[in-house]
C-alpha cells in the first residue's frame, strides 16, 4: 500500500503511527499532525483528506477540530 501514497501521504502515516493513533480514543488534530512532521497545516490537511478518501485513515469531526487516526491495514 504505501507504493499507492505519495511522500507527505507516507510520512503523515508514520507520523500517526508515531503518535500511536490507531483507534477513536488516540486520535490527533491536523494541528498536531502538522507540527510533528514539520510539514505546512495546508498541505497536511490536504494530504489528510486524500488519505481519508483512501481508506488509510479515519477522520472523526468533533465539536472544536477534527482528529485523524489510522485504520487497520
Amino acid at each position: 500500500m504505501a507504493d499507492e501514497l505519495n511522500p507527505i501521504e507516507q510520512l503523515i502515516v508514520k507520523t500517526l503511527e508515531g503518535f500511536g493513533a490507531t483507534k477513536e480514543d488516540t486520535l490527533k488534530t491536523a494541528d498536531a499532525i502538522a507540527a510533528k512532521c514539520s510539514r505546512p497545516k495546508g498541505l497536511v490537511a490536504n494530504a489528510l483528506v486524500a488519505l481519508s478518501n483512501k481508506g488509510v485513515i479515519k477522520r472523526v469531526v468533533r465539536e472544536k477540530a477534527s482528529g485523524y487516526y489510522l485504520v487497520k491495514k
